[in-house]
């Protein structure tokens, strides 16, 4: 990986193994980031080389079924409550108490979950595309605040979400098929936003009737890297974890609604979050299009010191816009969390002013 040296290591807890990505200095302030479906610690690389050069000690874990981390054949193991529990895990083993948490996607959701359960080991989260009260709280939650001027209910009962209903009734059918050829599965998946398909229905609203992932083929069409968000070395990465690993675990994530429900019902402070929270919404999006639907407005609701801003980017912006997702994080860090900047107490800035 180029730029800061970025250390591979791993710990087992209750028979767990949980890989991670650690970087910069060990005493520094630290910034755990999550990643979210279908990936692996090193989509973050461009956010770990930034915040590590910085003087921040940088963590990104590889989540439960991804990269070299523990594979699970119970749907059950990948419940967001078992997902908390291997970051509180992460935390012990790096003798932390506490963190800033940055999640994308799926991680989002487990970052979300954390906070409402542990807030007190939230210096502050970060979140990416996913808001807060939605994919923590499963497919029905998520479909009541679909756009239905876009998509009508009658054509689209479960909006952009039809994907996750499809996983619900299918899931063999759609392993079997993101299996099939994991390779283009992935260079099919991680593509950068469209401005000219901005408040158009997202294909991921027609699984079920098109008969599952890619209009109901048996595997993914062929597509070329120079269409993609990824460079070949993380192209690389990501085909071989997901050729190892297979697609069970990531489409596990999906079978955990009802489960995942129960669990944020029993959330510190009946679900209000009063830790710093950053929001940074990907404006074009088509899944978790919060800048023209409703998805947005219960963290607005419940997060009481809630930041947002908007990146005119498609859903994997982190790594399709990371200068301006490092630059969005960095000012909050200033803003929100003086003191959590490395070097905040040891050398503090002293002004001079003069008069002439």
């Amino acid at each position: 990986m180029e730029g800061q040296h970025i250390a591979e290591c791993e710990f087992t807890n209750n028979g767990n193994t949980t890989a991670y990505l650690t970087a910069g200095p060990k005493s520094g302030p630290l910034l755990i980031f999550v990643h979210g479906w279908p990936g692996i610690a090193k989509t973050w690389q461009p956010q770990l080389n930034a915040f590590a050069a910085l003087g921040f000690r940088v963590v990104a874990p590889d989540t439960r079924g991804y990269g070299r981390s523990t594979v699970s054949s119970d749907v059950h193991d990948y419940s967001l409550e078992c997902l908390v529990g291997d970051m509180i895990a992460l935390l012990t083993h790096l003798k932390r108490k506490e963190a800033v948490w940055i999640g994308h996607d799926w991680g989002s959701g487990i970052v979300w979950a954390l906070a409402a359960h542990h807030p007190e080991v939230c210096v502050g989260v970060v979140n990416l595309c996913i808001p807060y009260r939605t994919l923590e709280l499963g497919l029905e939650t998520l479909v009541d605040h679909v756009n239905r001027d876009i998509y009508p209910i009658d054509k689209y009962p479960f909006g952009q979400f039809d994907y996750q209903a499809y996983y619900e009734q299918h899931s063999e059918r759609a392993i079997q098929v993101l299996n099939a050829d994991p390779g283009n599965s992935i260079k099919f998946t991680f593509v950068p936003g469209k401005p000219a398909a901005y408040g158009l229905p997202s294909p991921t609203a027609t699984l079920l009737r098109d008969g599952g992932f890619f209009r109901g083929a048996s595997r993914a069409p062929g597509a070329e890297l120079e269409n993609t968000v990824l460079n070949e070395t993380l192209f690389l990465s990501l085909q071989d974890s997901l050729k190892r690993n297979g697609f069970f675990g990531p489409t596990a994530y999906y079978l955990n609604h009802e489960v995942n429900y129960k669990y944020a019902q029993n959330s510190v402070n009946n679900g209000v979050l009063n830790v710093p929270a950053l929001f940074i919404e990907a404006r074009f999006d088509r899944v978790c299009d919060t800048s023209i639907s409703l998805l947005s407005e219960p963290m607005r609701k419940f997060c009481h010191n809630l930041t947002e801003c908007s990146i005119e980017s498609g859903h994997w912006i982190g790594l399709e816009r990371p200068e301006e997702v490092n630059a969005a994080i960095a000012r909050w860090l200033v803003t929100k969390l003086q003191a959590w900047w490395p070097g905040y107490w040891r050398r503090p800035f002293v002004s001079l002013s003069r008069e002439l």
